[in-house]
């Protein structure tokens, strides 16, 4: 009987330890191709041997790399760091990929991967269930094949730049329990076909251009818990299907345009926590029985509509809400005076800029923070309501910055109250004024402060002049890191160049040929580095030649500054060069492809074929697709560039148009690394003495991204008002019609820019809204301060969906106010496509950074302003900056200030 025993365990030892072999063995990677597959990853994403060691085993000591019985199952790269030749020219890939028939999750979130999303990811990748693609600074479409991912669970596509529809075929992943398209530039209608995803737990589309109603169907969701559709243009009313979602937790329908009254069915969301709908046009009375039932909700957002009636009590006692903002609505009534025994409430609430009247009560002294601002609160003020509450706006007795006197009256007149005027005869209270002679003393001891303060000023400047001085001889211009070129054409660089990635090498004599030449027939224009001819090769294909001189100093380095220029960028909007001859002495050329539109200099306004002469206009379709084309390339040289680019030559003559309009950047010779400033820049701005010819310290054109802004905006005008050269121009006759010009595009009266419209333009009222809408766009470009221009990715956005622009400026404008920091107005303009253009106030908890989007505390006090409320509680509202538009605009500010 030992004896068995003992032959037993031996058994169960041997057979434990054969497991345990087997499933180390297990671990190491035992497919040769998808070892060589990673390799092939490691290098195309440029990924250190840090992270993924060469000669280790991926499945044992690559980190994110998860195997299962020998095979990658997970790969994971998020937030890698990658190698110096990797982060020059990052791209998306990821073609190896297909060799993992085993994947289930890949998560490559917060690494730079410019470009599309392959066809292939959805009929290569079919046992992956988890796809995150986060931040990834992603382009194009959400291809039609994703939705072939049956086993799909967790879709994140957000903070990308994702554009055009939702493709219907999302509907298909019937397993999928998360999906994240947020914070990209989709359009169009929320499918239908959404309704199909009934294991969907989590669905994020918030801060889009989507419109349209939200769909019913969405309310089949039943296992719905989060849902954020805010920051679009979706319009009607509020579903009553929502309420069909009994287990959503957070619910977000901020920055839209609903329609209409809450729907009382929303008292079945017994779960919810979060209700966010502010910043939309919903109207109507608050149900009186809506919210006792959602015992649970914590968070509500009611700001920015225009809800009337009294504002329901229960929500003064609910017990676990901490945070509350039904700022700038209609609400009415008296503050109710709660039982002194109920208990104290943490919460903060925002009931600002409403109609609330009456005597401040015991309420306020239950919660953590209340702001009543903007009112029509009347009587004293209690001794522990000082701390807590901001009071501005308001007709309270012996306050500072109170309404006045006659105002109160008035509307507690009109609506038969009685009103206290006892201590506010003149409506705002002064501050007790100092004495005379501490008030002397104050300005004396200020003036000679001042006094000295000035001295010591100008001494620093007369010294950094004088430094500066000194080093303008040693400033060198920046280019795209080419140096100056001899006389027989060779340089260090042109060694370094490889010239295979840089299209054909022509022969002189195939030029000669191709161009007549030089005929003066073929002559298309004398540039300012090289004359251009039209070509025709051997084989009929049209062409266009550019000819450097190298006897002229000034084309000298031109031409293979645009050599290393190719081999540095690539991208559908610049000009495509086909080849170079650079086998001439004195002379080089280089080849690019023809563009049978020419350029917009040229296309604008076309001879017709009839004998009158006459001119065609280019319709207004056909405008902004041309405008749209031009930002997309100056986007990519300012955004995508690293360093930046800036092109430095944008009038209509280098936008090159083929012969579907589409646009193609050229003048490429231009083209330089972005200038940081300088000493001597800071100096001219601090005394605003004005730089010589829109020089930057290069002594060239600047070679600021505001720059090619301002440029732009020239343009644009052109497209708007039919007017030529002016992009070309920046002669006096220009600056006076700018001038002229300027005025008649405002914000507020849509009429007025039918006085510049280009009278050959056929437009409907919604094409006219879309013109009008380029127009303020123009004039932002040529604010003439270039730290309040708008940057190249918001202006692009800004044309992709013109009507945003008008709509929302427009609609809002009433309840807004100026600002002045560069990222607050970009908000202002542009803000509901990628941020709130409020600020975050002291909340409970921190919030994440979409609360941050739409739900942030706003203070509505008098100002409107964003200061601090001297309590250690800052707030802002939603604002608008009239510093788009300065009146009058001083076109010697543009001469001096345009960088």
């Amino acid at each position: 009987m030992v004896n068995r025993c003992s032959k037993l365990v031996l058994v169960c030892v041997v057979s434990f330890f054969l497991l345990i072999d087997c499933t180390v063995e297990q671990q190491f990677l035992v497919s040769r191709q998808e070892r060589l597959a990673l390799l092939q990853l490691r290098s195309s994403l440029g990924l250190r041997a840090k992270e993924w060691p060469l000669k280790s085993d991926p499945c044992t000591a690559w980190a994110g790399i998860k195997c299962t019985n020998g095979r990658v199952t997970v790969i994971n790269v998020s937030g890698f760091k990658r190698t110096r030749k990797g982060s020059q020219n990052p791209q998306f890939l990821v073609d190896a990929l297909q060799s993992f028939t085993f994947l289930s999750s890949f998560n490559a979130s917060n690494l730079a991967l410019p470009g599309s999303i392959p066809e292939w990811f959805g009929l290569r990748l079919g046992s992956l269930q988890v796809l995150d693609l986060r931040s990834c600074s992603i382009v194009g479409t959400i291809p039609f094949s994703l939705g072939n991912l049956s086993s799909l669970a967790e879709l994140h596509l957000s903070d990308n730049n994702l554009t055009g529809i939702v493709p219907t075929s999302l509907g298909q992943l019937l397993l999928l329990s998360v999906l994240d398209l947020s914070q990209n530039s989709l359009t169009g209608l929320i499918p239908r076909t959404f309704s199909a995803l009934g294991n969907l737990t989590f669905l994020d589309m918030s801060l889009n251009f989507f419109s349209g109603a939200i769909p019913l169907e969405i309310g089949t969701l039943s296992r719905l818990q989060y849902l954020n559709l805010s920051g679009n243009s979706l319009s009607s009313s509020i579903p009553a299907q929502l309420s069909d979602l009994s287990n959503l937790v957070d619910l977000d329908l901020s920055i839209n345009s609903l329609l209409g009254s809450i729907p009382p069915g929303l008292r079945g969301l017994k779960n919810l926590q979060k209700l966010i709908i502010g910043n939309n046009f919903l109207s109507g009375t608050l149900p009186g029985d809506l919210f006792p039932p959602l015992t649970q909700l914590q968070h509500l957002v009611l700001s920015h509509n225009s809800f009337t009636g009294d504002f329901p009590v229960v929500l003064w006692s609910m017990p676990q809400l901490r945070f509350l903002d039904a700022s700038r609505n209609n609400f009415t009534g008296t503050l109710p005076d709660l039982s002194l025994n109920a208990n104290a409430s943490v919460a903060v609430f925002n009931i600002s800029q409403n109609f609330f009247y009456g005597n401040l009560t015991s309420v306020i002294r239950r919660l953590r923070f209340i702001d009543v601002s903007g009112n029509y609160l009347q009587g004293r003020v209690p001794d522990y309501a000082s701390g807590n509450t901001p009071l501005s706006r308001n007709c309270l007795r012996n306050v500072a910055s109170q309404r006045s006197a006659s105002e109160c009256a008035s509307f507690y007149a009109e609506r038969g109250l009685v009103f206290d005027n006892f201590g506010m005869p003149n409506g705002t209270q002064p501050l007790a004024p100092k004495s005379d002679k501490t008030h002397r003393e104050v300005i004396i001891l200020a003036s000679v402060l001042g006094a000295a303060g000035l001295i010591a000023l100008l001494a620093i400047v007369f010294v950094l002049l004088i430094l500066c001085k000194r080093k303008t001889g040693a400033t060198n211009q920046r280019s795209i890191g080419v140096g100056p070129v001899p006389a027989n054409g060779s340089s260090p660089l042109g060694a370094s160049l490889n010239f295979s990635s840089l299209g054909d090498a022509f022969t002189y004599k195939q030029i000669l040929e191709a161009t007549g030449e030089y005929s003066d027939l073929n002559l298309i224009k004398n540039g300012h580095s090289g004359d251009f001819f039209r070509g025709i090769l051997e084989n009929a294909n049209p062409i266009v030649v550019k000819k450097f001189d190298l006897r002229s100093s000034v084309k000298k380095e031109a031409y293979m500054l645009e050599l290393d220029l190719f081999s540095k960028v690539s991208h559908q909007r610049l000009v495509p060069l086909l080849g170079h001859c650079l086998e001439n002495e004195n002379e080089k050329f280089l080849i690019y492809k023809y563009m049978p539109n020419e350029d917009l200099s040229s296309s604008l306004f076309k001879k017709t074929n009839s004998d009158d002469g006459s001119l065609q206009s280019l319709d207004w379709i056909t405008r902004l697709k041309i405008a749209i084309g031009a930002a997309e390339g100056l986007c990519y040289l300012h955004h995508e560039c690293n360093p930046p680019f800036v092109h430095r030559d944008i009038q209509a003559s280098s936008i090159l148009l083929d012969d579907k309009f589409e646009v193609r950047l050229g003048s490429l010779s231009e083209i330089c690394v972005q200038e940081r400033d300088t000493n001597q820049n800071s100096i001219t701005r601090l005394l605003r003495l004005p730089p010589s010819s829109d020089q930057g310290t290069s002594g060239m054109k600047n070679a600021t991204c505001a720059y090619d802004v301002y440029c732009f905006g020239k343009v644009l005008l052109e497209l708007v008002t039919g007017k030529l050269g002016i992009s070309s121009s920046n002669d006096t006759t220009t600056k006076e019609w700018l001038e002229a010009t300027l005025p008649y595009i405002s914000i507020y009266d849509k009429e007025l820019v039918t006085n510049i419209v280009d009278p050959s333009l056929i437009i409907d009222e919604d094409l006219l809204e879309e013109v009008w809408a380029m127009a303020i766009v123009a004039r932002s470009c040529l604010n003439p301060k270039p730290t309040r221009r708008p940057l190249m990715r918001y202006i692009l956005k800004a044309l992709e969906n013109p009507l945003k622009v008008v709509r929302d400026e427009q609609m809002s404008s009433a309840r807004l106010r100026t600002t002045s920091s560069r990222g607050s107005w970009n908000a202002a303009l542009f803000g509901s496509w990628r941020q709130s253009s409020s600020d975050v106030a002291a909340m409970p908890t921190a919030p994440s950074r979409k609360a941050e989007h739409a739900n942030s505390f706003k203070h509505s006090g008098s100002d409107e302003s964003g200061q601090n409320d001297g309590h250690g509680h800052s707030f802002s509202t939603k604002r608008h900056s009239n510093e788009i538009f300065p009146e009058p605009l001083n076109l010697q500010d543009v001469e001096r200030e345009n960088d």
